[in-house]
């Protein structure tokens, strides 16, 4: 396996069921969660609705 030549410094949090809060090295912080039909899935109908994490991806890579 050949060595890594980035490493990711963001630190992921819990803040209460699938509410997480991400930390940047820049000292940007921002809340993911779930929304939409992943919710309606598992039944999250309390949860407020948050971006997926994999929105901030989809969105950066447009950027």
């Amino acid at each position: 396996m050949s060595e890594s030549f980035y490493t990711v410094e963001a630190r992921v949090r819990k803040v209460a069921g699938v509410h997480r809060r991400v930390s940047l090295p820049s000292g940007d912080t921002f809340d993911v969660g779930v929304h939409g039909a992943i919710k309606e899935h598992y039944g999250l109908h309390g949860e407020t609705d948050r971006p997926l994490p994999v929105d901030y991806l989809v969105g950066s890579a447009g950027a």
